[in-house]
């Protein structure tokens, strides 16, 4: 899936945050799909690699609330703005997932990125701030 418009930015924040976290399909593969092999994912300043976000997939895997995340639609995504312009792509949203003990996990999302000439992302530089857990 490459990324060439708004929508398509939507639908990979959407698609991607929810095959991360609930799907039975492998991470790699699933970073394949939106990423070029050596891309780049900054988040919070930490520079995070293939490797790393694979094996983050398993712990989100493991505590996410996986019924509830497939039975919303927007996979706990909000967008409040985005932007696709050439090579550029930014938005700002909030990811709500409830996780299996209860607890909800809440994050406010600055995204940047730079996509490759097939529209898969390059790099993302990202800062997000954890909102206060509700129960």
């Amino acid at each position: 899936m490459g990324i060439g418009s708004e929508r398509d930015l939507a639908d990979f924040l959407i698609a991607y945050t929810r095959d991360m976290a609930v799907s039975d399909e492998e991470p790699g593969a699933i970073l394949d799909r939106y990423f070029v092999p050596d891309f780049e994912y900054c988040n919070d300043g930490l520079v995070i690699d293939r490797q790393r976000m694979i094996d983050h997939a398993r712990p989100v895997r493991r505590n996410v609330d996986r019924e509830a995340m497939v039975a919303d639609d927007q996979a706990g995504v909000e967008i409040h703005e985005m932007l696709v312009s050439g090579d550029r792509i930014a938005a700002r949203w909030t990811l709500r997932t409830k996780m299996r003990k209860g607890k909800t996990f809440a994050a406010e999302i600055y995204m940047f990125g730079r996509l490759a000439p097939d529209g898969r992302i390059r790099r993302i530089d990202q800062i997000s701030k954890q909102l206060e857990e509700a129960p």
